[in-house]
């Protein structure tokens, strides 16, 4: 964020980490998490710092919990980015993360994805083209080994790396694909150690 020169340098630095927390995390950070991050005496501290930033202007309160936000003035904000790996092809038996299947970094705004994008992952096929993703598109993933029904994620099957939509029933786990060319796949339930969920689709990139 660029100084605003009304604030002081302890008021710019507590600003500035409510904005890259906002940007993460989608809600205002705690006053526990401001003392802890920025190393403040007390929760004390961080609310006196709060209420200044809201006198200056700096800071809007809103009336639900943690209730702030940065006012939406073009000339005092600017994205706050993030880098992210980008996954090529994941070698087998390597985590999806490890430096061997990351190509490039990319700064991005951090606030386009919700939930916070953790890496892009390279799309190969058109097996998801009725849901927008097309082959070479990035998508945004966030990082998690659980997902509900219905949702678009990343799996792992065997030493391979797919991008489907999670279908639960009764009894099995079908990974299904947004094009008709192309057959679900039923996850056997017996070989819980050949599948694993990699991250939910948040979004997508696509290159010109």
């Amino acid at each position: 964020m660029r100084p605003d020169p009304a604030l002081t340098a302890n008021q710019q630095r507590v600003l500035d980490y409510i904005a890259e927390y906002v940007a993460e995390h989608g809600s205002a950070p705690s006053l526990r998490d401001i003392a802890d991050a920025l190393n403040l005496r007390s929760h004390s501290s961080a609310q006196d710092y709060v209420e200044a930033l809201v006198r200056k202007g700096a800071l809007e309160r809103l009336p639900q919990h943690r209730g702030l936000r940065l006012p939406r003035q073009a000339d005092h904000q600017r994205p706050v980015l993030r880098e992210l790996p980008l996954v090529g092809r994941v070698a087998a038996g390597v985590p999806i993360l490890s430096d061997a299947n990351i190509e490039a970094r990319y700064a991005i705004d951090a606030a386009l994805f919700r939930p916070r994008a953790d890496f892009l992952l390279r799309v190969v096929g058109l097996s998801m083209r009725d849901a927008g993703i097309l082959d070479g598109d990035l998508i945004a993933v966030h990082r998690t080994p659980t997902a509900d029904d219905g949702r678009i994620v990343v799996a792992r099957l065997d030493d391979e790396i797919t991008v489907k939509r999670l279908r639960r029933e009764r009894d099995r786990l079908l990974l299904l694909s947004e094009n008709p060319d192309f057959a679900p796949i039923e996850v056997d339930p017996r070989r819980t150690n050949a599948f694993a969920i990699e991250g939910l689709y948040v979004g997508v990139i696509r290159q010109g």
